[in-house]
């Protein structure tokens, strides 16, 4: 992978900086534990990192996260180097005493530093190389276990010339040294929830959308009219969806072609979200569905994801509602704004019933485990089809399903939308978390009138067949099954334990093997291109019998490898519109698609 140098000065005064920040918390007067972090010498992608803490009584104990971001124990404190504590300028013995924390006996005030690696992109991670500095706090930042819930500054120190800051941190300027900024949180946890990107981006507000929203651009292949276009849309809608906006500004990241280096995703944060893209073509659905995130797990948050414990896994069994209800309204926002067509809605939701139906595992893991089992994930062979299925796909077909019966049950009356609006209501503006699935199904039956225990004792709880015809049926659709003739690699690669993509094995008398492709070879390009993350994906836009051109590393040597994609036939499903449909089937299918159940909505987008 190649990637934009730039050769800049590595000390800039604060005064020079964009700082773009938005008050999304009760401002601090003073914070009591505060962090500087240095980007000198970005090249050796280093965060140097000089943490005051204040008040220190005796016994304290340090800790890095072991997860963030990710539904995975990732161990950050494996990336700290040379940790050392001071007091009144004297060292003090630091007492590693687990993987993640360490302790130090001191009075008053101490001083901590030390150097945290990271070069890797996407919104998952952290990163600071010469092009730019990407953070996410958590895997930055340690904290005080008994001192979470108090204020905590961030500044940061010789930072390349150009570079500018986004964040949707509180700002503050100290004293009369208009040239010192120190970004400021009321605890920890908000500090790790608002990542920070620093560059030379591009930065621009999406006209028509209040409150304001911006967006932050770094990277290439990309054009800022399509991405306008496409948010207007997609955040308007939301926000009229569930009735206004949680936020007082809001702020996408994305990193975009060369930039993303091959790191796909999105990342929901309180106030904003991080987006890694191949292109700025693809911004629309990862867009629709982390911008959902400000409702569905941000604030109508399961009680089993609270308090958060960065030490060990955090098992929720509703996931498949945060995420895959979260996809749902992703695609529902696509279609009910005008970004997709009807046609594009439909294969979308068959594509997901085919990915659902080809996993063996679809059979006995019910959408609860998959949610607990989240944290298995890391692990290549358990996202095989015959271990695990994926709560985001299931969660999404289920709410499409859960959505088709409340509003048979209520005459078109009610819908998933009104669902999603009470638990806002109910738990969000109240401050308070729900109880996993027990909570979505009251709240489903508050709203339908009537008993979903069955539809949820057999599809979430439990893994039994998901009744799609019968319920596509009574929204005027027709699931019909098709042969098709699908491209194929004649090989599989998994990531190991470096982040490299690697052969795992090679299908007898493919083409891969007649080109001399072998198990063991490091992949470095697909058709001059980044590796894609999921090769399924990728095999989408390709059909068989066009060319792929790979290069490998083999046993430190480039080789460069092209043959043609091979082709097998399967049976998929596909949806479309019943014309014989009754009226009732017909109000619920459209119902689906406009949404016009939504207040305001005239005001807030055009439904297709």
């Amino acid at each position: 992978m190649t990637s934009l140098s730039l050769r800049l000065p590595r000390v800039l005064s604060f005064f020079s900086l964009t700082i773009l920040c938005t008050f999304v918390s009760t401002p601090c007067a003073r914070a009591t534990i505060s962090y500087e972090v240095s980007l000198a010498q970005p090249g050796q992608h280093l965060f140097h990192v000089t943490m005051n803490i204040p008040d220190v009584q005796g016994e304290l104990l340090l800790q890095m996260p072991a997860w963030n971001a990710l539904y995975e124990i990732r161990d950050f404190s494996s990336r700290i180097q040379r940790l050392e504590g001071t007091a009144d300028s004297q060292p003090l013995s630091v007492e590693k005493i687990d993987k993640q924390t360490w302790r130090i006996f001191a009075k008053n005030q101490i001083t901590v530093h030390y150097a945290v690696y990271w070069d890797t992109a996407g919104p998952f991670a952290s990163q600071l190389n010469e092009e730019h500095a990407f953070v996410n706090p958590a895997m930055v930042l340690m904290y005080v276990p008994d001192r979470r819930n108090e204020a905590a500054a961030l500044s940061f120190h010789d930072i390349p010339a150009g570079w500018q800051i986004a964040t949707t941190l509180n700002t503050q300027t100290e004293g009369k040294d208009s040239s010192v900024h120190t970004f400021l949180a009321g605890t920890y946890d908000l500090l790790a929830d608002n990542p920070l990107e620093i560059g030379t981006f591009k930065i621009f507000d999406i006209d028509g959308t209040a409150p304001r929203i911006s967006v932050a651009v770094h990277g290439d292949d990309w054009k800022q009219a399509d991405i306008e276009s496409t948010l207007t849309k997609i955040c308007n809608y939301e926000i009229a969806l569930m009735g206004g906006a949680p936020f007082r500004r809001y702020l996408f990241i994305f990193h975009i072609g060369k930039a993303a280096q091959g790191a796909g995703g999105g990342m929901e944060h309180a106030d904003g979200t991080a987006i890694n893209l191949r292109s700025g073509a693809q911004i629309a659905g990862v867009s629709a569905h982390e911008f959902f995130h400000l409702w569905n797990v941000k604030r109508i948050r399961p009680a089993s994801l609270e308090p958060i414990d960065y030490t060990r896994e955090q098992y929720s069994r509703a996931l498949w509602f945060a995420e895959g209800v979260s996809s749902t309204y992703g695609s529902y926002t696509l279609v009910r704004s005008g970004v997709w067509s009807k046609r594009d809605f439909y294969d979308d939701l068959a594509r997901q019933i085919n990915e659902l139906e080809s996993r063996p595992a679809n059979r006995w893991q019910s959408a609860e485990q998959s949610s607990m089992d989240t944290w298995l994930d890391k692990y290549d062979y358990y996202n095989g089809p015959e271990f695990s299925v994926s709560y985001y796909t299931k969660g999404q077909v289920l709410g499409v399903l859960l959505d088709i019966l409340i509003r048979e049950h209520t005459n078109d009356a009610h819908s998933l939308d009104d669902v999603m609006r009470d638990m806002n209501e109910e738990f969000a503006r109240k401050g308070k978390t729900y109880r996993d699935s027990l909570d979505v199904r009251l709240t489903t039956e508050k709203v339908a009138g009537g008993s979903f225990e069955e539809f949820f004792r057999k599809y979430v709880a439990n893994a039994e067949p998901f009744p799609y015809e019968i319920l596509l049926t009574k929204a005027g659709l027709r699931l019909q099954q098709q042969e098709i003739v699908r491209a194929e690699l004649g090989f599989s690669f998994a990531r190991d334990t470096n982040g490299k993509s690697v052969v795992r094995s090679i299908e007898p008398a493919s083409t891969a093997e007649r080109a001399g492709l072998q198990v063991g070879d490091e992949l470095g390009q697909f058709n001059g291109d980044n590796i894609p993350r999921r090769a399924e994906s990728w095999l989408r836009n390709k059909k068989p019998g066009d060319e792929l051109h790979l290069r490998v590393l083999r046993r430190e040597q480039a080789v460069d490898l092209t043959f043609t994609l091979g082709g097998k036939s399967e049976s998929v499903f596909a949806i479309s519109e019943d014309p014989q449909a009754p009226p009732r089937a017909r109000a619920i299918r459209e119902g689906l698609l406009s949404g016009r159940a939504v207040p305001a909505v005239a005001a807030g987008a055009a439904l297709h």
